[in-house]
């Protein structure tokens, strides 16, 4: 079961479980232009997005469907929504236009890269990856930060480019309402079950992107963050967030220094001894791996 809820003038969130955890989508609903934020699992629209749409009263669907970046769980319901409603447009940043386009190259890129290094998903999670991909569906524009959508009646949001968790992840901020919508660009200490249990590290590919994503929704002094896996923070909670999540990167760099300088040249050696000292992660935990690699690669060591 899905919850839609607006959570500022205009925005609307859909909740729904994935697994333990939450997960959301956001529909922004203009006077001249409907925008639809990322379309889950490829199992996501049938019980979740096609009813809480249809709730919105949007029978025909969104105009518009941003991707916010390339992920399992935000781009694998493209196939049914496009078969769905044919007239909408999708978009997202051409840095991650290669794999949100296609399933094979995503499962590759995004979530194999660790064959390499002699560890990655066990079989189960690779065959829920290749099942929730989707099937392939085109994108019909990019989006870059500084663009601007804008939905009828002066309501204009501004496209934020905001790399690190991948690198063209994007998200809105809406100065009317002082949102952000920034998805999965910031990530606490990690994803957690709804019971508050630490479940999954925060993936970052580009350590330094990631610090100055965080810096630059901090200087946007957001009433609101709007995130695809936590709550709705606001107020304080906002400044808060945002500083567990630079803690946190910068509890990786420590970590890979110490071990970096006892010798360990091993990635996931490096990666369990973060994962011991941060976390522990029960689930998903190669995913620490990425912030792992580049902050020895930021140390001057290529792994």
């Amino acid at each position: 079961m899905a919850t839609v809820a607006e959570v500022a003038p205009g925005i609307h969130r859909i909740e729904s479980d994935l697994g333990p955890r939450l997960m959301a989508q956001y529909v922004l609903i203009g006077s001249e232009r409907t925008v639809l934020i990322d379309t889950g699992l490829a199992s996501t629209p049938e019980p979740v997005l096609f009813p809480a749409l249809t709730e919105l009263g949007l029978v025909d669907g969104p105009d518009l469907v941003v991707i916010s970046h390339a992920d399992v769980d935000h781009s694998g319901g493209n196939a049914a929504l496009r078969d769905r409603y044919p007239h909408a447009r999708f978009a997202c940043h051409a840095a991650d236009r290669a794999w949100v386009e296609s399933a094979d190259a995503m499962l590759e890129g995004n979530y194999l890269w660790y064959d390499a290094y002699g560890f990655g998903p066990s079989a189960e999670d690779r065959a829920f990856l290749a099942a929730e991909l989707g099937a392939d569906a085109p994108i019909d524009e990019t989006l870059a930060g500084g663009d601007v959508l804008d939905l009828g009646d002066g309501w204009r949001l501004d496209v934020l480019h905001l790399p690190g968790h991948t690198p063209g992840h994007i998200g809105l901020w809406d100065p009317r309402s002082g949102s952000a919508l920034v998805i999965d660009a910031i990530l606490d200490r990690g994803v957690r079950d709804r019971a508050g249990t630490l479940l999954i590290p925060p993936r970052v590919y580009d350590t330094a992107g990631y610090a100055a994503t965080i810096a630059r929704v901090a200087a946007l002094a957001p009433e609101r963050l709007l995130t695809a896996h936590f709550d709705v923070l606001e107020g304080d909670a906002v400044g808060a967030f945002l500083e567990r999540s630079l803690a946190q990167d910068e509890g990786v760099a420590a970590a890979v220094r110490d071990g970096l300088a006892g010798g360990e040249r091993d990635l996931w050696a490096l990666t369990d001894s973060a994962d011991r000292r941060l976390g522990p992660y029960p689930e998903f935990t190669i995913e620490l791996a990425a912030a792992v690699r580049d902050h020895a690669r930021r140390q001057g060591v290529e792994l």
